[in-house]
């Protein structure tokens, strides 16, 4: 039986993983889906009491005895710094080695596009992010800080073993899910040394890969045709930097934030799952939070297991929210967080036989 490492974090976090969790024994109750899911308390509370994030040994619990973690929202504006937040979530990218920041982006509701005449067909691709390094490395300092004369220097660390992997990765998404084509993005024009390792390495990957048309595009071009014609990619992949934000111009395209899950995956060892958004703490336990994007994570979820049937069942349960305005305000309905919840466990127990 799986075993589901549960961290809700802070704010809404706690609220919409409630709801995710909900959706997972539902989906336990009514199917042969069997998990087991742990709840653990790291976040903003813990931190404040104790001064503990995300201890090493919890780490390891991870590695060593959790088929994967499922993450909330973090930050809190009690810690300024959000150091529990960058420890947790940092902490678990980098010890864990998720070197992959999977994204998809699709549109569930052609009334949620922001896009003229684009709707659920064109909207519909899936982003490959390089989790592990690039300027999210952290190599770099300040000399003669706070005076005129200050100096800031950041470092974009690139091995050919980072780049490689992550590239090779969403060549074999792009072959198993037989999509037709994939784009690699960086701004070699600019960062030439960073631009041509990437290069170099995506033409030669791809040959291994014939049948699978590829792209190369400068990510200032990329973000323009992602709004004029975003059904022109099927699978994009590129690095840390440019993938946190052709993500998030990614989530906007799919209908906001509040349906944008993610995967951080590590191919030969456990994965951590988190929705995107923000912990939004003034909206903390007032029944307002969206919980789609959690729902979404989950679904996501089940299907890096293998749970294929079951994560189709929480994909089509979440369309019919979407579509039937079951869903919180700022998607047009009504609802409050719990009952989008209920309503998702409802579509599926009538869907499930």
């Amino acid at each position: 039986m799986p075993r589901i490492a549960v961290v809700p974090g802070d704010g809404i976090g706690i609220d919409v993983t409630r709801e995710a969790v909900k959706v997972l024994e539902k989906l336990c109750e009514i199917t042969e889906l069997k998990l087991e899911l742990v709840h653990f308390d790291y976040g903003a509370d813990k931190y404040l009491k104790t001064g503990v994030s995300l201890p090493d040994e919890a780490i390891e619990d991870f590695r060593e005895n959790y088929d994967a973690i499922f993450m909330g929202a973090l930050g809190d504006p009690r810690i300024p710094d959000m150091a529990h937040a960058k420890d947790i979530l940092l902490g678990a990218r980098f010890k864990l080695d998720l070197y992959v920041n999977l994204r998809p982006v699709k549109l569930l509701d052609e009334r949620l596009s922001p896009l003229k005449g684009k709707g659920i067909k064109e909207i519909d691709f899936v982003v490959f992010r390089e989790n592990t390094e690039g300027i999210y490395a952290g190599i770099g300092g300040n000399i003669k800080k706070g005076t005129p004369d200050e100096v800031a220097i950041q470092e974009s660390l690139n091995t050919r073993k980072g780049v490689e992997r992550i590239i090779r990765y969403a060549f074999e998404y792009t072959k198993k899910n037989k999509l037709r084509k994939l784009t690699m993005s960086d701004k070699g024009n600019a960062m030439q040394f960073e631009g041509d390792l990437w290069l170099r390495t995506f033409e030669e990957v791809a040959e291994e890969y014939p049948e699978i048309e590829k792209e190369h595009l400068y990510v200032d071009a990329l973000v323009m045709q992602l709004v004029k014609n975003p059904e022109r990619f099927d699978a994009i992949v590129t690095c840390n930097m440019f993938g946190d934000i052709v993500t998030d111009l990614g989530g906007i395209l799919q209908g906001g934030l509040g349906l944008a899950g993610s995967g951080n995956i590590n191919p030969e060892g456990v994965s951590m799952f988190e929705p995107v958004h923000g912990s939004a703490p003034k909206y903390a336990g007032t029944n307002t939070a969206n919980p789609m994007a959690a729902i979404l994570t989950a679904q996501m979820m089940l299907e890096h297991l293998g749970y294929t049937r079951e994560a189709e069942l929480v994909l089509k349960a979440v369309t019919k929210a979407v579509r039937t305005d079951n869903s919180t305000r700022d998607l047009g309905g009504k609802l409050g967080t719990k009952e989008v919840g209920d309503y998702v466990c409802s579509e599926l127990e009538r869907t499930a036989g």
